[in-house]
């Protein structure tokens, strides 16, 4: 069965993020910090054009790849933007990192230059290939953006200026694969600007609305649904520098916040700390303010959703997104259709499918791998064929969620045909952690693997047999200086012998399910 949903686009529809600036009135509010700046839309395209300016002035252009290391805020908006505007292609990276990972990503990115806090800088310095040009980005005196080079610049020229078109690449995520090493996934402006569309479609978005983005800025899912859409319908984004449980509803009351975009263990957390403290003010101020909840990028329990939703007397939408589709595949729905518990709707703007896995597709009620098309989704992986032909079948772009829809094209997701694990909507290769073990001259093999959590949905976890005696709490500790915090086992169960296929491949499933 496939549903096909169409996309809802008017002839004067942007083509390009740039062209998301020119929409909104100068005079409405755009990008508001608490305790910090607020731009309105033509202080955002004012400072937007002045810092592209300056990045061609820097030897950036068409088609050069710029990293970002920027924690949440109008910084790292306006970065993004600036990048895109520049002709430029974006690559944001967490923060959070290691040295390891970081100079990972800006060599597999082919990153020209990076934009990073002044205060990181020196931090970072001697993993910064000389070659890099580095800019420093921070806040004047006026509370506007600046982007300062650090120097190294001086050996290119000045780039004149090229526009971007629809399908020129806009930005570059990695992803973990079943592999240890990260898949590169190119998004256009096509891409960003589709997704961000649909996602006003879907929640009829006006500029009437203010979000709050409580998502990381380099995920997909805090840039495009929480800041892209918003911009495009011409609302307010309220950005805190973190998700903070104390913060979240003097935020939304101050701001007058009408929806938020959150993993489930953020809304467990508010959910959680309501009830503790009898949480009558919270519910108050969610009834007073918020149109809807919206869920995201890891499963959120039926009986969860139903629970906030009553507690805060909010419609609570759960939907489906993953960074190749540059972020939302499907929802539920506001007030056309249908709210289902356990599902994570319809398709919105997508066409979705279930693949058996010779590419057949199933009838309804038949569980199978998720497939999707639209025009939001990445064209292929970068430099990876292996990935290409594996992901992509007749047209349709596989998953590696497994699933199953009804008669009326509802999905429910069932379960994950690849390994990954995925910790609060973060993505994580078991592979990646196995090799890192590995490495250790106590352990002779090691498998790691995902275990439920009430917290984070999903947590990693480890297996390793030794070869010499070493406590797991050291294994912990060296885990963490060579992988970033949420990729790190917190628990490694030491053991005799790991299982494995006749063929000799580790069965992760069979580990798995004897420590779940």
């Amino acid at each position: 069965m496939t549903t096909d949903v169409q996309e809802l686009q008017s002839p004067s529809s942007p083509s390009t993020v740039n062209d998301i600036l020119g929409l909104g009135d100068p005079s409405q509010i755009a990008i508001i910090v608490p305790d910090g700046p607020v731009l309105t839309y033509g202080d955002l395209k004012r400072q937007v054009d002045s810092l592209a300016d300056k990045l061609n002035s820097f030897g950036l252009g068409r088609g050069d790849r710029v990293a970002i290391i920027l924690p949440n805020g109008v910084e790292h908006i306006v970065s993004f933007l600036a990048v895109t505007a520049a002709g430029a292609v974006a690559a944001p990276l967490n923060p959070a990192f290691t040295e390891q990972e970081f100079r990972f990503c800006l060599e597999d990115a082919g990153a020209k230059a990076l934009i990073i806090s002044s205060e990181k800088i020196e931090a970072m310095e001697s993993i910064l290939p000389e070659s890099l040009i580095t800019i420093a980005a921070g806040l004047d005196d006026d509370g506007q953006v600046s982007l300062t080079s650090c120097g190294n610049e001086t050996e290119t020229s000045p780039r004149l200026f090229q526009p971007s078109e629809a399908d020129d690449v806009a930005l570059v995520l990695h992803t973990s694969g079943t592999t240890s090493r990260p898949k590169r996934v190119p998004l256009s402006h096509r891409n960003l600007v589709v997704s961000a569309q649909n996602i006003v479609e879907t929640y009829e978005l006006t500029a009437d609305d203010v979000s709050l983005c409580v998502m990381p800025l380099f995920h997909i899912h805090g840039l495009v649904a929480s800041t892209l859409a918003t911009l495009i319908s011409g609302g307010v984004v309220v950005v805190p520098t973190k998700f903070n449980a104390l913060d979240f509803w003097p935020a939304v009351e101050a701001h007058h916040v009408t929806w938020y975009s959150a993993v489930p263990t953020m809304h467990q957390a508010l959910l959680h700390r309501a009830k503790r403290n009898a949480g009558s003010e919270a519910i108050a101020v969610a009834k007073r303010n918020l149109r809807f909840i919206r869920s995201c990028s890891a499963p959120f329990s039926p009986e969860a959703l139903i629970d906030m939703e009553e507690t805060f007397g909010v419609p609570v939408l759960e939907a489906y997104g993953m960074t190749e589709a540059a972020h939302q595949v499907a929802s539920n729905l506001l007030r056309s259709g249908k709210r289902v518990p356990g599902s994570v709707g319809i398709g919105t703007g997508v066409s979705i499918a279930i693949m058996d896995q010779d590419g057949n597709i199933e009838p309804a009620g038949v569980t199978g791998e998720v497939v999707i098309k639209g025009e939001n989704i990445t064209r292929g992986y970068e430099d990876n064929p292996d990935a290409n032909r594996n992901s992509f079948t007749n047209g349709w772009f596989r998953t590696g969620d497994e699933g199953v829809l009804d008669a009326d094209g509802y999905l429910k997701l069932v379960g994950r045909l690849k390994e990954i694990i995925i910790r609060s909507g973060e993505k994580i290769s078991p592979q990646e952690i196995d090799e890192t073990l590995l490495a250790h001259p106590a352990v002779a093999g090691a498998v790691a693997f995902g275990v439920p959590s009430s917290t984070h949905g999903e947590v990693p976890s480890a297996a390793v047999v030794l070869r010499a005696p070493v406590k797991a709490a050291e294994l912990v500790a060296y885990c963490r200086v060579h992988l970033a915090a949420f990729k790190c086992p917190k628990v490694i169960h030491i053991v005799d012998e790991i299982p494995c296929s006749a063929t000799g491949k580790v069965q992760r499933r069979v580990v798995s399910a004897a420590f779940a």
